[in-house]
């Protein structure tokens, strides 16, 4: 079973021709709201997508927008955690997309900031701790240290990007990033294999955008190019691959297969709109597969290259 601990919130989200930049006013098109926020969207996609047990620990204010985040973990089978917190408001978070398919966020935390050390579940039959950091990082440390004491496998997707703390790195068994979070977190505007090298932590996994991911597992390197699709909106492909990911290790899939199920699911939640709603099911995700999709040695040699690995070799074992 994987216990995600995270935020919640409803995503307000508008389509524009592009994002804004400073000062400048868009005129948007469509308006409409969905179940978001990094946490909840993991839940989703390690139940829906993952296809395991999963349990949620989430803080919701007494307000509307509580409901159809509750609804919409509730559909895709996660058992909640729920800390109802009277005098703040349900988490938000204000997307912008573009026709690009790529997005600028701002999230208000609002009751996401009330989680603390106290109300963290028992973790008996917990496999997979899957946190982020949308909710208060002292709370994110203490529910690492909790989990490590007991032999819970730690997660982290260290997003939105912040410092880590020496402490929290040594409690974490598997590190999610994205560049830029990775950029930020080495404090280096090196290659991507260089600043894999600073980070204390056994398994890294970074994911790339439309170049793919890759992972360093013990020191060796592992990539899985992305899967080509017709991108509408990128809002919560990032969560997507995490949720995927923590259910395929769960399951005992070696590290290679398991970059491939994330990177197919989060490939398919771009060809959608929205969140939760974007994220596909693991029938889905299985036929997509199944549709024959070959990476050749020369496209993991050019993923290999970007990250900075040109003289590594081939992945031991890899998937084609």
């Amino acid at each position: 079973m994987i216990l995600v601990a995270g935020s919640a919130n409803l995503d307000f989200v508008v389509r524009a021709s592009h994002i804004p930049s400073p000062g400048e006013t868009v005129l948007g098109r469509d308006f409409k709201t969905f179940p978001g926020g990094k946490g909840a969207n993991q839940a989703v996609a390690c139940a829906r997508c993952g296809g395991v047990k999963t349990e949620m620990l989430l803080a919701l204010g007494n307000d509307a927008f509580a409901a159809p985040i509750e609804a919409s973990l509730k559909s895709a089978g996660v058992r909640m955690h729920v800390l109802r917190v009277p005098d703040q408001p349900t988490g938000t978070a204000f997307i912008c997309v573009s026709d690009a398919g790529e997005n600028a966020i701002t999230v208000a935390p609002g009751a996401n900031s009330c989680l603390h050390d106290a109300h963290l579940p028992p973790l008996e039959g917990v496999s997979h701790l899957l946190l982020q950091l949308e909710i208060p990082i002292e709370t994110v440390v203490a529910y690492a240290r909790r989990a490590h004491a007991q032999g819970v496998r730690v997660m982290l997707n260290a997003a939105p990007a912040q410092a880590l703390s020496a402490e929290l790195l040594s409690l974490i068994d598997v590190l999610v990033t994205n560049e830029e979070e990775l950029a930020k977190l080495t404090n280096s505007s090196g290659n991507i294999a260089r600043c894999l090298s600073q980070i204390a932590v056994a398994c890294v996994v970074v994911t790339l955008g439309k170049q793919g991911c890759i992972a360093r597992l013990n020191g060796e390197f592992l990539t899985q190019p992305a899967f080509a699709v017709d991108v509408i909106d990128t809002t919560a492909a990032g969560d997507t691959f995490c949720g995927v990911l923590a259910a395929s290790l769960s399951r005992n899939l070696g590290m290679q297969d398991a970059l491939m199920q994330a990177s197919a699911a989060s490939a398919l939640a771009c060809t959608r709109l929205g969140a939760q709603q974007s994220i596909p099911t693991q029938a889905e995700v299985q036929a997509f597969l199944r549709t024959g999709a070959v990476f050749s040695e020369a496209q993991h040699a050019t993923l290999r290259q970007f990250c900075g690995l040109q003289n590594q070799v081939t992945n031991p074992g890899q998937i084609s």
